[in-house]
């Protein structure tokens, strides 16, 4: 009885061995065929939001399959009207949307302003300069087959670096979205495009930079918020600190911006979770001169060095050239500190990268988006977002 037990057990081992085979081998799983790609953070809810600098020569390499969008930089406001003005623009797009036949789900857009960026506050004014605003966007993302617009305001209400700005911009703001949306949708009909709608995404900081906008009317018209938390530390603040902390820092002062921070700012004005997309670097920020404390962690400094992106600091700093690497466990983020030197670098890595993941999702938010993909030719950064979302 055991011989005939053990007998019908083989049996049934080996046909369930073949039915796993051919099952394997009839969806496309099996050995005859290449294995499927693993899930994108795209495709588990969470999105990644990569810049593409349009100044950049060539365009670098890009895994558009880990990409829920690109967003092209930049277009400006010229005359009240979005428009393409930096050289090899229009065929740095047709290369971007190339990326599509690996990724069909891969959304498009131009990015309109930037640091120093003017025209904004004029478009927004009226009736009139709204509704020029919206057309020439619509005229450039038909005429260019784009997925949307990203607007990156710096800042409304605000001086910034000598743009044009008003007490009223809260309230143009928030009516230029409206005026964006509409066209937009007007766009879509006149496409056929269905529920898949043209995206309208704006870049914020937090802090002071938000006090002229109307944040939870604003999110009403837009897709996400590409939040820029980084810089918080750089030329224009008086101490060293982490440009992209996840959490304050032990030595930081009170008023110290960071992820969870501006995170909780927005939801506090009433932004839902999902459309809060959590920006990260791909470049460090270096201080020279700093007092010989701590490190070199929240001292001030003499000199602001400059900016280093991922492949000259694992070239040239981490670990070497007299740069020792320190990680702070309550910002939750690495840091180079050369004590011959006395220079500071802050910075963020894989490691950090994926506790800002491990926050995003926790927090059910939208995703992270990144600056900038020229910094990160080899895709170690963007890889280990990819993984870590998953």
């Amino acid at each position: 009885m055991a011989t005939v037990n053990i007998m019908r057990q083989r049996v049934a081992a080996v046909l369930l061995v073949g039915m796993a085979l051919a099952l394997e081998l009839t969806s496309g799983c099996g050995v005859l065929d290449p294995p499927r790609p693993r899930p994108t953070a795209a495709r588990t809810g969470m999105r990644i939001v990569g810049y593409v600098a349009g100044w950049g020569k060539p365009i670098p390499p890009i895994a558009a399959e880990k990409l829920t969008a690109i967003n092209y930089a930049f277009a400006h406001v010229v005359d009240g009207a979005v428009v393409l003005d930096q050289a090899n623009a229009d065929d740095m797009l047709v290369r971007l949307r190339g990326l599509k036949a690996r990724n069909p789900t891969l959304k498009i857009l131009v990015s309109v302003g930037g640091w120093g960026a003017d025209g904004f506050s004029d478009a927004a004014l009226s009736e009139a300069s709204r509704a020029r605003f919206a057309q020439s966007a619509a005229d450039l993302i038909a005429q260019r087959h784009l997925d949307g617009i990203d607007l990156d305001w710096e800042y409304p209400g605000l001086a910034g670096p000598g743009i044009r700005h008003r007490d009223e911009d809260r309230r143009n703001f928030t009516l230029l979205l409206e005026a964006l949306r509409l066209r937009l949708n007007a766009l879509g009909q006149e496409q056929r495009r269905g529920a898949d709608r043209h995206l309208i995404t704006a870049a914020f900081a937090d802090s002071e930079f938000v006090a002229h906008i109307d944040l939870a009317q604003a999110a009403a018209q837009l897709d996400w918020i590409n939040l820029m938390t980084y810089d918080f530390h750089n030329s224009l603040t008086p101490t060293t600190g982490h440009h992209s902390a996840l959490s304050v820092s032990a030595t930081a002062t009170a008023n110290e911006r960071s992820i969870e921070r501006a995170v909780e700012q927005f939801l506090a004005a009433g932004v839902p979770p999902d459309k809060l997309v959590v920006g990260v670097p791909f470049y460090g920020r270096a201080f020279a001169d700093v007092r010989d404390e701590n490190h070199g962690l929240d001292q001030p400094y003499g000199r602001y060095e400059g900016e280093h992106p991922w492949p000259q600091l694992v070239a040239d700093f981490i670990g070497k050239n007299g740069y020792m690497r320190y990680w702070d466990e309550q910002a939750k983020v690495p840091y180079l500190w050369n004590a011959q030197t006395r220079t500071f670098i802050s910075y963020d890595d894989p490691r950090s990268l994926a506790q800002k993941a491990s926050f995003v999702r926790s927090r059910h938010l939208g995703g992270i988006m990144y600056w900038e993909q020229s910094q990160d030719p080899d895709g170690q950064l963007l890889g280990a977002l990819s993984a870590a979302l998953q």
